[in-house]
């Protein structure tokens, strides 16, 4: 309690700084200026006639993962209003995208007594699922203290994240001993869960539900009609997309490019920022280095003259995916900790990734056991395999075939999840599960 209460004080001390972060931020991303008052609790009620499940991620890769398990909770719990709350402006366009009115949405509460209970008010939910990492000691308390059980959903937790956790072992213990269930998305999280003292029956490893990702047929359909497009205006004869990079990033990728149009002059890049506020910043990089690029938002057709295409569009990703011959998830290059790769083999994408996957450790590692994922460590690697799978078109497929194969063989996460979730709140809905993760 005590180092609660040190953590409460010290986050008001903070809030100044959150307050600036956001400002400055909002330099570059607008949207991060707007509904402050949702992240202190300040907004109009909810419709409380229904009973309530809330579920929350953070941005737009938690989102995009937990939107399957929201439809899913939709189907399966008709008479409940689903309540999403995510903390980032990109993380909302996904929910309003992808759920539009069928959901309430609104910016969780900054982690503050005062934002958390006004938030609970005027949500009241029966159910809270927090998605991956997202470990909130007031948020916890306080639906603890009101009866409201806590589900930390599609958990992971790597060996770095356990450690820091260790450090504070008087906030995080008691924290974690509050949460009604953690459903692990493997065994090494799991047992670093217990490690930290949360007791063994609170904790079931049910897979990831990023394996349940359901491609969008739309977008599949849209993505391939443009790779046709742009292959015959552009005169090319190969794409290849480079997702959600980051600072020092792009400029590896683009050296990667360069050298592979030495050999491969027909190669088209579609290169994909993971932030919008950097949109701007990479187009600028890219006139610096005079290549020849066409923004996405500019709804052109490449030349023959056009090197890249700039992904500065949001919810397209999937659509890049379906146009493209080979994936680079970003992240990876740098100690980012990289990204989901899934969404790529889902659609039998054969699917590069550099060594910093600390975010993504086991699904990486199986993934590339399986032959779906290949590994490149610099620029000059990356151009080299690109140029190897262009090259060899039965060795790309392969290789996305052997990636689409592992997301079927580990599908399944939802339902396991759905059956804990029945459990907690009391109710059966008679899904039909496998009782464990598929190895």
């Amino acid at each position: 309690m005590l180092s609660r209460l040190f953590y409460t004080l010290l986050f008001y001390s903070l809030m100044p700084f959150v307050l600036l972060k956001l400002l400055y931020r909002a330099i570059k991303a607008p949207d991060y200026a707007k509904r402050w008052g949702e992240r202190f609790g300040r907004f109009a009620p909810r419709d409380l006639s229904r009973p309530a499940i809330w579920v929350h991620s953070v941005s737009v890769g938690e989102t995009i993962a937990a939107i399957p398990l929201i439809k899913k909770l939709k189907e399966c719990y008709p008479q409940h209003q689903l309540v999403v709350t995510t903390m980032t402006p990109t993380g909302s366009v996904q929910v309003k995208s992808k759920l539009g009115d069928q959901v309430f949405h609104v910016y969780a509460p900054y982690d503050l007594p005062g934002s958390v209970q006004r938030f609970l008010t005027k949500i009241q939910p029966e159910l809270a699922i927090m998605m991956e990492t997202e470990l909130w000691p007031n948020i916890i308390a306080a639906c603890h203290a009101q009866e409201i059980p806590v589900i930390l959903a599609n958990a992971r937790l790597s060996k770095k994240s356990a450690n820091g956790y260790g450090k504070f072992r008087s906030l995080v213990e008691p924290m974690l001993r509050q949460l009604s269930l953690i459903a692990a998305q493997d065994q090494a999280s799991a047992d670093r869960f217990k490690d930290l003292g949360v007791e063994p029956d609170k904790v079931s490893v049910t897979g990831s539900i990023k394996f349940d990702l359901q491609p969008d047929q739309a977008q599949v359909t849209i993505g391939e009609e443009l790779r046709l497009q742009w292959l015959e205006n552009g005169k090319k004869q190969a794409v290849w997309v480079a997702a959600s990079t980051h600072p020092g990033e792009d400029e590896l990728v683009l050296a990667a490019h360069q050298q592979l149009l030495n050999s491969q002059p027909d190669a088209l890049l579609i290169l994909v920022p993971r932030h919008p506020e950097r949109f701007n910043q990479v187009a600028t990089l890219l006139e610096q280095k005079s290549i020849n690029y066409i923004r996405r938002t500019s709804q052109q057709l490449p030349s023959e003259q056009t090197q890249v295409i700039l992904g500065d569009t949001m919810g397209e990703l999937l659509i890049f995916f379906a146009a493209c011959d080979v994936a680079f998830i970003g992240g990876s290059l740098v100690p980012h900790g990289g990204h989901n790769m899934l969404e790529a083999s889902a659609l039998g994408k054969p699917t590069l990734s550099g060594p910093h996957v600390f975010n993504f450790m086991e699904i990486s590692k199986l993934l590339a056991e399986s032959g779906g994922l290949h590994w490149v460590n610099d620029a000059e690697s990356l151009a080299m395999e690109i140029e190897k799978l262009f090259k060899s078109p039965a060795q790309a497929k392969a290789v996305g075939l052997n990636g689409l194969k592992f997301v079927s063989l580990h599908r399944g996460a939802i339902d396991r999840l759905l059956v804990h979730i029945a459990a907690v709140i009391g109710l059966e809905r008679g899904v039909t599960i496998n009782s464990h993760p598929k190895e």
